[in-house]
C-alpha cells in the first residue's frame, strides 16, 4: 500500500483544499484538486510499472527512451469518480477507458451495511493489460471490490492497481482481505467509519461537491 500523506508534499495542501468546507464552495477549484491528487498518484503508480528500452529519432540524432510495455486502462466509477479520472488520465493519456455506474442501494440486514447497485458498466478488453481502478473515497470497499469483479468478464488484467483519495481502516482492511492482488494506493487514511458508512473526518461527499447535490 501507498500512502501519499506519509511525507510531507504538495499533496497535503490539495488534501487540505479538498476537506475545508469554505474552500468547498467552489466546485471547480474541488474537481481540480481532485484531478491533482489523480495526477500525483498516477506518476507514484508509474513507477511500478514495466517500460520498454528504444529509441527516438531527434532532429540531431537518435535518443535512449524508454515506453510503457502493458497499455494501461483506467476504470471509474461514476459519477464522483470523473475528476479523479482525469487526473490519471492527463498523465496516462494514451490509456483506454472504463467506466462503471454503481450506488449505494437498500440496507438488507446486520451482516452487510447496505447493498451496492450497479447498473452500467463499459470496458475495452482487459486482458494482459495494466488495469487502474479509481475512486475518491474508499469507504467500505463495497463499490470497489464490485467494480473490480465486474471488470473480469472484460478479461483478466496482468495488474491491478486501486486508487483513492481518502479512506478509512474499515475499507482498506476490506479490500485486503477480498482482493489481496491488487495493489492500493491513497492520498490519506481517516480515522473511521461513522453510522451512516461515511468517512470520518473525510471531506463530504464528494460526487455532490464536485457535481452538484443529486
Amino acid at each position: 500500500m501507498f500512502l501519499l500523506s506519509q511525507k510531507p508534499s504538495i499533496a497535503d495542501h490539495y488534501l487540505a483544499e479538498l476537506r475545508d468546507i469554505n474552500i468547498q464552495k467552489d466546485r471547480m477549484k474541488f474537481r481540480r484538486n481532485l484531478e491533482r491528487v489523480g495526477e500525483l498518484l498516477a506518476y507514484e503508480i508509474s513507477k511500478t510499472l514495466t517500460f520498454r528500452s528504444e529509441k527516438v529519432e531527434t532532429q540531431l540524432g537518435m535518443a535512449p527512451s524508454r515506453s510503457l510495455l502493458q497499455p494501461v486502462v483506467l476504470a471509474t466509477i461514476m459519477r464522483a469518480g470523473l475528476p479523479l479520472h482525469q487526473g490519471f488520465l492527463n498523465i496516462f493519456d494514451h490509456a483506454d477507458n472504463a467506466f462503471i455506474g454503481a450506488y449505494r442501494g437498500h440496507n438488507i440486514g446486520e451482516d452487510e451495511e447496505f447493498e451496492v447497485e450497479m447498473d452500467y458498466i463499459t470496458s475495452p478488453d482487459l486482458t494482459g493489460k495494466t488495469l487502474i481502478l479509481v475512486d475518491p473515497m474508499l469507504a467500505t470497499g463495497s463499490s470497489l471490490e464490485k467494480a473490480y469483479h465486474a471488470l473480469l468478464r472484460f478479461g483478466i488484467p496482468a495488474q491491478t492497481h486501486i486508487a483513492a483519495v481518502i479512506a478509512c481502516p474499515e475499507g482498506v482492511n476490506y479490500l485486503q482481505q477480498r482482493i489481496p492482488q491488487c495493489r492500493l494506493w491513497l492520498g490519506a487514511i481517516d480515522q473511521k467509519l461513522n453510522e451512516q458508512f461515511y468517512i470520518v473526518p473525510g471531506l463530504g461527499d464528494a460526487g455532490d461537491l464536485a457535481f452538484g447535490e443529486k
